[in-house]
């Protein structure tokens, strides 16, 4: 039989970076994934990227994920919104003393430095290839029966197993859930003119479509984009020629960047929106995608997750710290009361502009572009805006302040 103070299913980027963080306040975790590390950790595994917001990478600044990463981040200097390539445009710019809006970075390179830190903390237990096949949850605490034959003991579990969580719904907690009939066509490219390290947001009826600034390559510059289609034409784009893919990726682009060149392999995942009706329950917590999913038109999905983390392991370390058991109720409440807003919010944020930049004709474009030039010019809004894009609203964690708990 094993102990620890928590039980994490599911060991990907969030689950894995909040059994980090907590390590490094002195609490210890068993980590338990199905998934194999040979596997997951191949180049080729997640094509994805990810806009780290400035806030988030502040936090893995102080639990020591980023120095793992290396200088393999591309820096995010200003975001630019546009309706289609109409005139009209929002321009996102710190100020030259501030942090840049975020970082990019491939997810490969995410899940190498979070693994190599999770290997690395002496608080934490990680087994991959193995999974829950019973879980109990009672006033003792929590118990796990592995498919591997161990028990395991703690007095909470979490469940960081992604959209379609199983402990989750085990739990019985409802979920409000939708699909937007859309799909993300997601890769990699280069270009001849450089990207100045602007993140792109190019809104069309059909869905955003997004370029993300990389680090230039042995080829030259190179960007991620995030391309969202009706879901039927899904296989259609999957199918193109790299040559056809480039030449209608230069159209929704309008040229700007130059020609295109060296496209990596493409993948597709369909989107959606979910939002759990509640994030705890009996010696229970949700995190990440298991307790919210939302469009990635901001780009804010794997940052909510990590936001989660920042504020549950505050309150798990001043608990501990109090002597309190780590499933009591009032912690959990705590959690529930600090996440439970803020994701709802972003959700019900994304999903409206979904819906608004998804309605066609020429009035709805106007208006739009009228809005968008309209928040371009009143600082205070723009600054708001500013604050979420670089995850700074609320009431932050100390971990997204840069500070141990």
């Amino acid at each position: 039989m094993a102990q620890a103070d928590l039980i994490i299913l599911g060991g990907g980027l969030v689950g894995s970076t909040l059994g980090v963080a907590l390590g490094v306040h002195g609490l210890t975790s068993i980590i338990l994934d199905p998934a194999d590390p040979a596997v997951t950790l191949a180049p080729g595994f997640d094509g994805r990227a990810s806009a780290i917001a400035s806030a988030t990478h502040r936090m893995f600044d102080a639990i020591g994920i980023a120095p793992g990463l290396g200088d393999e981040g591309c820096p995010i200097a200003a975001i630019r919104a546009t309706d289609g390539l109409e005139p009209g445009k929002l321009d996102f710019v710190p100020d030259a003393a501030d942090d840049p809006v975020g970082v990019m970075y491939e997810n490969k390179r995410l899940r190498q430095a979070i693994y190599d830190a999770a290997i690395a903390s002496p608080h934490i237990d990680l087994r991959y290839k193995d999974r829950a096949i019973d879980v109990r949850r009672d006033a003792q605490g929590v118990t796990v029966t592995t498919a591997g034959g161990d028990t395991l003991t703690a007095p909470l579990l979490i469940a960081a197993e992604g959209r379609n969580s199983p402990t989750r719904e085990a739990a019985g907690i409802r979920v409000a859930r939708w699909s937007y009939d859309h799909a993300a066509i997601i890769t990699t490219l280069g270009h001849a003119e450089p990207h100045e390290n602007i993140a792109y947001e190019i809104f069309y009826p059909a869905g955003p479509f997004a370029i993300l600034p990389l680090n230039d390559d042995a080829h030259g510059h190179r960007s991620a984009i995030v391309w969202t289609v009706d879901a039927k034409d899904r296989p259609a784009m999957l199918k193109l020629s790299d040559r056809a893919f480039l030449a209608e990726a230069s159209k929704k682009m309008g040229g700007f960047l130059g020609e295109l060149s060296n496209l990596s392999a493409r993948s597709s995942y369909p989107l959606g929106f979910h939002h759990a009706a509640r994030i705890t329950a009996d010696r229970l917590v949700l995190v990440g995608d298991a307790a919210h999913g939302i469009h990635p038109i901001a780009g804010q999905g794997l940052n909510l997750g990590l936001r989660d983390v920042a504020a549950l392991t505050e309150v798990l370390v001043e608990g501990k710290r109090t002597g309190l058991d780590l499933g009591d109720p009032y912690l959990l409440e705590r959690y529930q009361r600090w996440r439970g807003l803020d994701t709802f919010a972003v959700a019900l944020a994304t999903d409206g502009l979904t819906r608004l930049f998804g309605i066609p004709g020429k009035a709805a474009s106007a208006v739009r572009r009228f809005g968008l030039s309209a928040v371009d010019s009143i600082p205070p809004l723009k600054a708001a805006f500013m604050a979420e894009a670089r995850g700074e609203t609320g009431k932050l964690p100390k971990l997204l302040q840069g500070v141990t708990a």
